[in-house]
């Protein structure tokens, strides 16, 4: 490491500040000065007797709650659900209610729907060249020509109060307001009913959370049937009516309520839904119920319903239903899968406490499922729920299922649809891609993962995803590190850089229908983050007890960011204001840069010790150009030739000490406070290096500054320092690093490992670093790592024959 050495002299500062100084550093009058550690209290709600200080219920929290009682059937030839609800609604607000909005999601696939008209022809982060014509592509046709051919939407009627007196209505866009024939008071409830109907979307074709996929081979199809029945919207204490329309990207947020629930669908097919089966005597065979028992304490999941037994359902097609019955308690929302290609295994998951020691791990996938699914969805199941209750609370529910369909990844209480399957190949086998594995891992975990947040601490997703995408995503990397770490989760500091650096952002508090890019935003950016938080900032022990406590006072309740911004502060004991500020209102990102280290020696003040210091400093310094040509050109200078005319100064030179230095040095001995000169002596005694470091904040994200100290003898130090060092200037700072004699420096590192999401490593090296890179063909074939390697398959190719050589033997014996 180049070094820039200078001389650091003792000095004696006073102790106390004059009035005007203290006066000085609070009042701000002039200047360009920012705060980034200026407390957060100021941007958030205001506490209250329902949302306190430390990021708690208050003592006046409340929120409603809703009973349903519905019948479904599904109609599998016209691909149509219709039904009918009981809905009991409590009102446990302060406030008198004169009418109930509720959420129509399904409203959102009308032509004339908000979400529809607003669609726009191409993405405008982004054009095509002027020189080219638009594309249409033929997925985008097939979607067109399904929603021309198809009526979507609501059909809503027989509205009604439980006296059997019709409810006005009003259907607004996704919403949905019913006028109560009187108003609804504090402490109340309000009963009515309705009849509903809709037509199921292809979700292939549309592309949905929700809808049903046809199998051309066998016929069928499979129904994944999520957001289905008209809902009441959330009214809170922070926004009253969550009454935002549906625009298909921020999902939503529920009250919980008991769920009774009958779903009639054709007698051969497998249901799985939300809540527990309460007639499995009626629509399970003797046999299956025998499996589901001993799948309770197998080691290994038990087919309910083996692949065979799921292919001799796909041939029959029968014209019967059967009704399965679902009962839900405490939940905020339920969703159901019916298929008669559905295999079921399960394997119970021995929890124990009080609450819910056993939960029957489930999955329902058809063939096309494969090893892939009998092999690692149950278990995944499992391994989501272990690792989450060591971070939150216990699993609360009997079942937690995963369901393979035609949606990539969903959550709802208890049951997820999952998408990844196996491919089926010429030989009759079925085998899957290393990503494709990674894909069904990760999806099962992180939508399973959605039952904790935020299915039961319930946050609202539409305005603030990130709540539960981000804090899913980042518990979904923990337990998927644990389940298998070679796997690249995409929550690690290091997976968000390029987003950090790029301008198509926005701060992560933005509401969730403007958010540019929802990945990186929601998902990617707050995982990192608590990341961060966790490893970097807080430490594994204050992190995890603090986290433990936004879960456990949340669970079965609402929470507002502020309530986990404060909740962490509290429970942890560390102000995170600064912390939440850049990373979550901002987007500012993280480039420290390491511009200049200084090595400075202290002066011992005796003339003895420091000219003869200088002296060596001067002898050290590069020889002039001009001098070595002369010597090299045996050049003699005058002084070498005339040897007989010398002086004083030819025997002392400028670093030469005199006697009134040394009573200089004496005098000054003599004027030092005991502890002074002790200290002073301490100091020269050890001879320690004193290196200044000086530090910029390009990124404008205040970060603690991680380094890594190299020495000359080969040995490493980490040293931390804190984020606060920016407090009174975020853009340039300097630290003084003191080592022992023996450690010397040869180069310093900002966050080694990649800690802090650093945009730019190259300016975290001092001396800088030569760039590793690599030099490129100018024109090159399109990447092939981006392809997913069917390894499984591809094993099984034979190797071809060199056919070149046996043409070139064929030719020498034409010439013979």
């Amino acid at each position: 490491m180049k070094k820039i050495i200078y001389t650091l002299s003792a000095v004696i500062l006073p102790i106390a500040m004059s009035s005007t100084v203290l006066a000085s550093a609070v009042e701000q009058t002039k200047g360009s000065y920012i705060d980034k550690f200026r407390q957060l209290d100021e941007a958030l709600p205001t506490p209250n007797v329902y949302r306190s200080a430390a990021g708690e219920p208050g003592e006046n929290y409340w929120q409603q709650r809703v009973n349903y009682d519905i019948d479904v059937q599904l109609d599998e030839k016209k691909r149509r659900i219709s039904g009918s609800q009981k809905i009991e609604y409590k009102n446990n607000s302060p406030h008198t209610l004169k009418y109930l909005w509720l959420q129509l999601d399904q409203n959102v696939f009308k032509n004339d729907s908000i979400a529809e008209t607003t669609q726009t022809f191409k993405s405008t982060l982004t054009s095509l060249p002027a020189d080219k014509p638009a594309k249409l592509s033929l997925g985008d046709l097939r979607r067109q020509q399904f929603m021309s051919d198809n009526e979507l939407g609501y059909t809503i009627s027989n509205v009604k109060d439980d006296n059997g007196n019709e409810l006005r209505v009003t259907v607004v866009d996704t919403l949905m307001r019913i006028d109560l024939n009187k108003p609804l008071k504090p402490g109340k409830e309000a009963e009515f009913s309705m009849n509903f109907a809709f037509n199921l979307v292809e979700e292939d074709a549309v592309g949905a959370r929700s809808g049903y996929e046809h199998f051309e081979k066998d016929g069928n199809d499979i129904f994944l049937v999520a957001q289905w029945f008209p809902r009441l919207a959330a009214y809170t204490d922070y926004e009253a009516w969550t009454n935002k329309t549906f625009l298909g990207g921020g999902e939503f947020t529920l009250e919980f309520g008991d769920y009774d629930v009958e779903i009639t669908v054709p007698a051969d097919h497998i249901v799985s839904a939300t809540g527990k089966l309460n007639n499995a005597s009626s629509v399970l065979t003797s046999t299956q119920r025998k499996r589901l028992k001993q799948a309770e304490k197998a080691k290994r999941p038990v087919f309910i319903v083996s692949e065979e037994e799921a292919l001799d359902n796909e041939k029959s097609k029968t014209d019967k239903t059967k009704t399965w019955h679902f009962k839900a308690n405490n939940v905020r929302d339920f969703a159901w899968a019916s298929s008669r290609k559905f295999m079921w295994d399960a394997k119970g998951y021995q929890q124990g406490g009080d609450e819910q020691p056993l939960v029957m791990a489930m999955s329902f996938y058809p063939k096309e499922g494969g090893d892939l699914w009998k092999k690692y969805s149950t278990e995944a199941v499992i391994h989501t729920m272990e690792v989450y209750s060591k971070y939150s609370f216990d699993y609360p529910y009997p079942t937690a299922q995963s369901v393979n369909g035609p949606v990539g990844g969903m959550e709802y209480p208890m049951i997820t649809f999952n998408g990844p399957r196996t491919k089926l190949q010429d030989d009759g086998t079925r085998t899957y891609s290393q990503a494709e594995k990674r894909f069904l891992l990760g999806v099962v975990i992180h939508e399973v993962g959605h039952i904790y947040f935020p299915m039961i601490v319930n946050s609202d997703e539409r305005q603030w995803t990130w709540m539960d995408e981000g804090l899913n995503s980042f518990l979904d990397g923990v337990a998927g590190r644990e389940w298998d770490p070679s796997i690249p989760w995409g929550v690690e500091p290091r997976d968000i850089v390029a987003y950090m650096k790029s301008e198509i952002q926005v701060p992560i508090m933005t509401q969730s229908d403007s958010v540019l890019r929802l990945g990186p935003n929601a998902y990617t950016k707050p995982a990192a983050a608590l990341n961060i938080l966790r490893e970097v900032i807080l430490g594994r022990e204050l992190f995890d007890f603090a986290f433990k406590e936004y879960a456990q006072r949340w669970k079965y309740k609402r929470p507002t960011p502020a309530d986990f911004f404060r909740t962490m502060e509290e429970a942890s004991g560390v102000d995170l204001d600064w912390f939440w500020r850049g990373w979550f209102f901002t987007t500012d990102h993280v480039d420290i840069a390491l511009d200049k280290v200084y090595q400075l020696r202290l002066d011992t003040k005796n003339p003895d010790i420091d000219f003869s210091r200088l002296r060596d400093i001067e002898a050290n310094k590069p020889t002039s150009l001009f001098v070595e040509r002369n010597r090299a050109q045996g050049k003699k200078t005058w002084v070498e030739e005339n040897p007989d005319v010398t002086d004083f100064y030819d025997e002392n030179d400028r670093f030469t000490v005199t006697n009134k230095e040394r009573n200089a040095y004496n005098k000054f001995l003599k004027g030092l406070e005991p502890w002074e000169r002790k200290t002073l002596e301490r100091a020269i005694e050890e001879d320690q290096n004193y290196y200044v470091m000086e530090f910029s904040n390009v990124g404008g994200l205040v970060m603690p500054i991680l380094l890594e100290l190299t020495f000359e003898d080969g040995s490493k130090e980490e040293r931390y320092i804190a984020a606060e060092i920016w407090r009174r200037n975020y853009k340039n700072v300097q630290k003084l690093i003191v080592t022992d004699k023996n450690k010397s420096l040869v180069s310093v590192t900002i966050d080694p490992r990649w800690e802090t999401a650093d945009v730019d490593i190259e300016n975290n090296n001092y001396p800088r670093r030569i760039i590793p890179s690599r030099i490129e063909v100018f024109k090159k074939e399109k990447s092939k790592a981006k392809v997913s390697r069917d390894i499984m398959q591809d094993i099984k190719t034979e190797l071809k024959k060199d056919e070149s050589k046996g043409d070139e033997n064929n030719s020498s014996e034409e010439q013979q």
